[in-house]
């Protein structure tokens, strides 16, 4: 099944505001920051989950390993995991931290035989998606946001707060839903830098593009038959060994496959993180897969069309807990001399979950279409209280840059 637009980012930035859904804001009085490093060399740290321990209130940090995280009690102590790293919970002593992460020093236990093929592994993880999943409904808090630069330049911002419904899995009349409860956008005023392209992207990831629950991509039988399956070393994910396993093109199709790894917990054979890859070795294959429209005359080279899931376990139950796509691309008009590089950027944190009577769906009328993009008033930027009351993923230091740049 290819990965196509049914979700939409648009970079031509001219479509009609939407309506907020209406949502009672959160209280969420109390405020952490902080930076994450790699306890060796001191790297910073992107993506890595951050929550407050014995609640369901999380995000990530940035690309400069920054966090900031909100509740609406003093937190005593936050939780901090990332792939290949031990997790560590941390005491929350001020307002602001700093924590170094440790490699995971994997042991493994030489009794632990896989018997079978990758494939016959990963067939067997699908089988299990049923036990690994919640059977009631759910609503999920989150935060969204979408950039998209021009060579090294921002020429967009988006960001949202979203609800997403998700059904029961044995409930074969349910729907999964996602709305938006309040959002803002920035554009840069030039003309030069509106673009009549759409790929993928926006509000309704949660949904889409939750491939374990909607079993779309990869995680059919039809599609399991187009790929080779390799197993690689293992890895830790939040102190639990993983089965890494690469999987690539097995045939050729009249469309781009995909390429990439899933990891599944060895003992739940959950799956915990899928990270793929559109294969752009044909370049006309891989533009039909990423693009939606394009102006007459525009020239559209794909340079790379990616995505990561992330599963959180809580309680032996497996959820959607952070999900990123990129597109990286060339556009030029063919009477042009020098072709222009562009990156568009989608990423989605779940920052607090509500079930039983609080899992209330979303209505018809409040549902975001997967066919529309993000867009509403940009004038909301000048507000430094926007997202007072939400978790929200905390800007980097070029992004924060860049919006004072786009506000001017």
């Amino acid at each position: 099944m290819r990965l196509i637009g049914r979700i939409v980012i648009s970079l031509m930035l001219t479509l009609l505001a939407l309506s907020a859904m209406a949502a009672p804001a959160d209280t969420l009085r109390y405020s952490i920051r902080g930076l994450v490093r790699d306890a060796g060399s001191g790297k910073p740290l992107e993506a890595v989950s951050v929550s407050v321990a014995g609640t369901k209130l999380a995000t990530i940090t940035n690309k400069d390993g920054a966090f900031i995280i909100k509740s609406d009690s003093v937190p005593e102590q936050l939780v901090f995991s990332l792939l290949g790293y031990n997790t560590q919970t941390v005491p929350v002593t001020g307002a602001e931290l700093r924590v170094r992460l440790t490699r995971s020093s994997l042991l493994l236990d030489p009794a632990t035989v896989v018997y079978g093929s990758p494939q016959s592994l990963v067939r067997y993880a699908i089988e299990k998606i049923k036990d690994n999943l919640p059977d009631e409904p759910e609503l999920f808090d989150c935060f969204y946001r979408e950039t998209v630069q021009k060579r090294q330049r921002y020429i967009y911002v988006s960001e949202a707060v979203t609800k997403t419904y998700k059904a029961a899995w044995s409930n074969i009349w349910g729907r999964d839903r996602a709305g938006v409860v309040k959002s803002r956008l920035l554009k840069s005023p030039r003309a030069s830098d509106t673009l009549s392209v759409k790929v993928l992207g926006g509000p309704v990831m949660a949904v889409d593009l939750d491939l374990v629950r909607t079993r779309s991509m990869l995680l059919t039988e039809a599609e399991l038959d187009q790929y080779n399956f390799e197993m690689l070393a293992p890895d830790v994910i939040d102190g639990r060994s993983q089965y890494v396993i690469r999987f690539y093109p097995a045939v050729e199709e009249d469309y781009a496959l995909q390429q990439g790894k899933m990891y599944i917990d060895r003992q739940t054979f959950a799956f915990t993180r899928i990270e793929t890859s559109l294969d752009i070795s044909d370049p006309a294959k891989a533009t039909r897969a990423m693009l939606v429209n394009r102006p007459a005359g525009l020239r559209f080279r794909p340079r790379e069309m990616s995505l990561l899931l992330n599963y959180k376990e809580e309680n032996g139950l497996y959820r959607l807990s952070y999900l990123k796509t990129t597109f990286r691309f060339n556009c030029d008009w063919r009477k042009r001399l020098f072709a222009t590089d562009f990156t568009a950027i989608s990423e989605m944190v779940v920052t607090n979950r509500h079930n039983g009577s609080a899992a209330v769906p979303i209505q018809r009328a409040d549902e975001f279409s997967s066919k529309a993009a993000l867009a509403d008033k940009t004038l909301y930027y000048a507000d430094p209280d926007f997202w007072k009351d939400y978790n929200i993923i905390e800007p980097s230091i070029s992004l924060e840059q860049a919006i004072g740049r786009l506000k001017k």
